[in-house]
């Protein structure tokens, strides 16, 4: 074979430097805190799935679900130094760095997907710029079912609450336990059936989701349905990864971003409905609550509204201001 002169070695050089910027592919990790069976993780692998294609392959994502990359607690981390690209994590486990992550737990300020809707386009410019502050861009959000009441009974007044055992897991549980005059429990959802049986908590929030999951019907009797609250995820990426994509391929992430949010929140819709059928297939009792409870559950929101907003100082208020005045 006869050997390359050094013209020809240098023509090959400059055609491979001319093609390579067409080539150039983004090999994009994007951890992910959820198994593959969750409807959150099958959206993020569609929205990777229709980014490869509207790039034409350019920015590739491979997911890696079930912490199995980075665990839930450091994947905003990750994503903010560089080590990942790309991200999502549950928002308001960010609730100590800012409050406003924590505005979509606030029981009972947003109990419906419409409302939740309302709350999102309400607190998405001050959720992105808290994000924006630590390098951080937001992509799109989109919610868990909403949390609703668990009991071993019937309850239609208020004052049934009082005095029962209830479940526990965070701050804001403890506080609306005690504003409902239940008695905080703290239960870890692996012992939620074992606190049941053996008496330990009496009632509980939580979505239709994990309720199913559980097989709540195994050791509750009485479902109502009052979305207290419906928590989101939120997806971001690295702002500077973000900017170091062409034009283009910046208008193809944002294109599909705003797919996934629309299509994420129809899916929520549909595990919603789906979970609380197999509650009530379970054998579950479905209940709306009655006028009474409603009044006192919106009158528990509006007291945790007004502390979140004491918190959240001039910048919460004018974004819950924006949210009731739509």
């Amino acid at each position: 074979m006869k050997h390359f002169t050094k013209a020809a070695l240098t023509g090959v050089a400059m055609a491979t430097l001319l093609v390579a910027p067409a080539m150039a592919q983004n090999a994009w990790d994007m951890p992910t805190p959820y198994g593959d069976g969750i409807f959150h993780t099958q959206n993020i692998m569609q929205f990777a799935d229709d980014l490869r294609a509207k790039t034409d392959g350019s920015i590739d994502i491979t997911v890696h679900s079930a912490n199995s990359l980075f665990g839930h607690a450091e994947i905003k981390d990750a994503v903010r130094d560089g080590l990942v690209p790309i991200g999502e994590i549950l928002l308001s486990r960010l609730a100590n760095e800012d409050p406003i992550f924590a505005l979509d737990s606030i029981p009972f300020l947003a109990a419906s997907y419409d409302d939740a809707e309302a709350l999102w386009e309400a607190s998405r410019e001050a959720v992105a710029e808290a994000l924006a502050e630590q390098g951080l861009t937001v992509l799109y959000a989109v919610p868990w079912p909403g949390q609703s009441l668990y009991l071993r009974q019937e309850v239609t007044e208020p004052a049934q609450m009082e005095g029962l055992s209830f479940r526990a897991y965070n701050v804001a549980t403890e506080r609306l336990a005690e504003l409902l005059g239940a008695t905080p429990t703290q239960v870890e959802e692996t012992d939620i059936p074992t606190a049941f049986s053996t008496g330990r908590v009496e009632a509980m929030i939580t979505s239709p989701s994990t309720g199913a999951n559980a097989q709540a019907w195994d050791f509750t009797t009485h479902y109502i349905d009052t979305q207290a609250w419906l928590p989101k995820n939120v997806v971001f990426v690295n702002t500077d990864a973000f900017e170091a994509l062409s034009d283009e391929e910046r208008a193809a992430l944002l294109e599909a971003a705003a797919e996934a949010e629309a299509r994420g929140w129809d899916m929520s819709r549909a595990e919603t409905d789906e979970k609380i059928a197999a509650l009530e297939a379970g054998g579950m009792i479905i209940m709306q609550p009655s006028e009474a409870l409603a009044s006192k559950l919106q009158e528990v929101g509006q007291t945790m509204t007004a502390e979140w907003e004491a918190q959240a100082g001039d910048a919460g208020q004018a974004v819950v201001e924006a949210y009731r005045n739509r």
